[in-house]
């Protein structure tokens, strides 16, 4: 989900991740769902990419 909507906004992982504050590493672990995330970090995530509601209640069901 992050990484398609990152895309679509046409921006590189050292991109977005400087926009949420964290590093790019970080961020590619979320991509690849290898780590969760703070509520905090992804509700910067949902803000920043412009993330509707239903795509992340079924993010948050996986």
């Amino acid at each position: 989900m992050i990484r398609e909507n990152r895309k679509k906004k046409h921006l590189t992982q050292e991109q977005l991740a400087e926009k949420l504050d964290i590093s790019w590493r970080q961020l590619q672990r979320l991509e690849f769902d290898e780590e969760s995330t703070t509520v905090k970090t992804l509700k910067k995530i949902v803000k920043v990419l412009d993330i509707p509601d239903e795509e992340i209640l079924h993010y948050i069901k996986k």
